[in-house]
């Protein structure tokens, strides 16, 4: 395994993660032992960064980690990046402020079993959220009481990572980034490496796309995003074969 300094943060952490949203929910059927077993297969190679957020499952994904790093006695030696915001409701930037987030944070460091959470990323708030400085006095307030260790967003936009950047207390952006979605390799990453930003890429094989293991007339389970979130009936579409329609998206796979 690799390893890569993840930007002002400082940690060098494995240069690949392990995304745990699919242990929590909406990616079809996974029992507990399953999820937790996905952990430990993780641990075990040497993978010591993985990342989560309050939302998968309703802290589910969240409570697995946390027991396999009780189990492994492993809480100093994974780093564990958890999100906080898509359980507002309504899901409005205005919302995204210390009142709404520090009872998440609690409950992510109960569920994590963590006294100070390593990473806090702001989960993809709406656009508007980036030009508010209360959003961030939020997480300079929650890092001033020792709740969370470091801050960073997850955004949807390359436009919302440049503005985050501006924003001294963010130190890590989660971004969108495949053969399918190019943008942030050409207005972002030089701008992050300029600020020493940590840069944390999700979505990189597109829900499965690009695997070449989903069949063209593959079918997924009621529960699974890849069902009801094709067109962004959910949420965001680019959470979903990273915005790219489906039949598109094999031919793509099938021409590399």
């Amino acid at each position: 395994m690799n390893y890569r300094r993840l930007g002002s943060i400082g940690s060098d952490v494995s240069e690949v993660g392990l995304g745990t949203w699919n242990i929590g929910g909406d990616w079809g059927d996974v029992d507990d032992e399953t999820g937790r077993d996905v952990v430990r297969a993780a641990i075990d190679a040497d993978i010591d960064f993985i990342d989560t957020a309050d939302v998968y499952g309703d802290g589910r994904s969240e409570r697995h980690i946390g027991h396999v790093l009780d189990e492994r006695e492993a809480h100093d030696d994974v780093f564990v990046a958890t999100k906080a915001g898509r359980r507002l409701d309504p899901h409005e930037a205005d919302r995204y402020d210390y009142d709404h987030l520090s009872p998440f944070v609690d409950r992510s460091r109960e569920n994590l079993g963590e006294e100070t959470l390593d990473l806090l990323q702001l989960h993809c708030p709406p656009t508007e959220a980036y030009y508010q400085p209360s959003t961030f006095e939020a997480l300079e307030r929650l890092k001033a009481e020792e709740k969370i260790a470091h801050a960073g967003v997850s955004v949807e936009k390359v436009e919302e990572a440049l503005k985050a950047i501006e924003y001294d207390v963010v130190e890590t952006v989660q971004i969108i980034f495949n053969p399918f979605r190019q943008r942030p390799n050409e207005l972002f990453f030089e701008q992050a490496k300029r600020n020493d930003i940590g840069v944390i890429v999700r979505v990189p094989y597109a829900s499965g796309l690009l695997t070449g293991a989903l069949e063209r007339d593959q079918e997924f389970a009621e529960d699974d995003h890849r069902n009801f979130n094709r067109e962004g009936e959910a949420f965001d579409v680019g959470e979903t074969f990273a915005g790219v329609p489906y039949e598109t998206g094999h031919d793509a796979v099938d021409a590399l």
